[in-house]
């Protein structure tokens, strides 16, 4: 087991695999009482070698490893790898490229829905993962044998799991599928968001554009903080906090220091008079710069049975095709289509459509009807 402390180890390593047209990586972080996810270890794999680099060693410098991400001869395997490409996208600012992600693939490839890494390993390869050091503090150090152990696991094992599930897409001429999927993960989007968009991961029920307004900026100024404080959004408001702000829109730190979980002495100092602050710019902008949102309406009288319908089809249709109903649509899409024949979904576009959407929409328009026959569900068509 290589275990790479120096930059010139560091160098060495990504010299030789770079020479690969694919490896398995993986890492290991701690995000408990920080923003940012601090990585502690990075396992990486060719066919022939395997190694784990320390980031939190001396004077190491991972610049050779984000090279080694950004060499697009050389793809980068992950499984469940999105946790991973946002730690490497926050340090490098790039997210590596190109990549392939087992569990993705193996979605397609009929392994169901979000499918743990033990269990393709089990699956695939015939072995079997020792999990006991799941929750390892990986900033510690000396780390054991059996950690260190458990953690080139998560690469060594990943090579057979690729090879396996790589061979069972072209043989289905399916690598498409996965490609397309790839496209969210290597956007940059997908690992940060404005903070005047983090509003809309609250869940509330008001939907008067003043109090979105108040939200959106209280929300913006909790996620400034938290990015520059690099401590967890709760560590400096709760939700709960954010939404009582935003109904009460306190003009004053006496009424602010009224808001459950904040008092007096968060109210009086300088938060206290950055968050009134940004409540003030919030209602001192025109009206029609607030957010608008409307209150998801109820689905029409019909559609219930009708959404039951196009359940039965997905799954149907998933099961012929020995792919995660998670991967064609959710619930919600469904919903759309079923309210909407053009909705812009996933489930309309590209292989979807062919899997399921088309079946969808004849379905809702009548020409197809469901039946059953031996235990089975079948499609007649009208």
């Amino acid at each position: 087991m290589q275990i790479i402390t120096t930059t010139a180890d560091l160098e060495a390593l990504v010299s030789r695999l770079s020479e690969y047209p694919h490896i398995t990586i993986d890492t290991e972080f701690l995000r408990e009482s920080t923003f940012w996810p601090i990585l502690c270890l990075v396992q990486i794999a060719s066919d022939d070698e395997s190694a784990i680099i320390d980031p939190l060693a001396k004077g190491i410098d991972l610049q050779p490893l984000f090279n080694l991400m950004a060499n697009e001869n050389v793809l980068k395997v992950f499984h469940a790898g999105r946790q991973d490409l946002e730690i490497f996208h926050h340090l490098s600012k790039e997210v590596p490229k190109p990549i392939f992600d087992t569990q993705v693939a193996a979605m397609v490839c009929g392994f169901g829905e979000s499918v743990g890494y033990d269990t393709l390993v089990s699956k695939i390869a015939g072995k079997h993962v020792d999990k006991s050091s799941r929750f390892t503090d990986w900033s510690r150090r000396p780390l054991s044998d059996r950690q260190l152990e458990y953690a080139e696991a998560d690469v060594t094992h990943l090579r057979d799991v690729y090879k396996f599930l790589s061979d069972k897409l072209n043989e289905t001429d399916r690598s498409d599928w996965v490609t397309s999927e790839m496209e969210i993960l290597r956007s940059p989007e997908t690992y940060f968001i404005p903070p005047e968009d983090v509003w809309k991961r609250i869940k509330f029920r008001n939907y008067q554009p003043k109090f979105l307004a108040v939200l959106q900026a209280v929300a913006a100024w909790r996620e400034r903080q938290a990015h520059d404080q690099d401590v967890p959004r709760n560590r400096i408001v709760r939700d709960e906090a954010l939404l009582e702000i935003a109904s009460s829109m306190p003009k004053n730190a006496e009424a602010l220091s009224h808001v459950r979980g904040l008092g007096k002495r968060f109210a009086d100092g300088k938060n206290g008079n950055a968050l009134l602050s940004a409540i003030q710019a919030a209602l001192a902008q025109p009206k029609d710069k607030y957010p608008q949102m409307t209150k998801k309406e109820q689905m029409p009288k019909g559609i219930a049975p009708l959404m039951d319908l196009l359940k039965v089809l997905l799954k149907m249709r998933c099961e012929e095709n020995n792919v995660a109903q998670k991967l064609i649509c959710n619930t919600a899409d469904l919903e759309k289509i079923a309210t909407d024949s053009n909705a812009d979904v996933p489930a309309l576009k590209g292989w979807r459509r062919e899997v399921f959407g088309e079946d969808a929409l004849k379905l809702k328009n009548g020409e197809i009807a469901l039946s059953s026959e031996n235990q089975k569900i079948k499609i007649i068509h009208l």
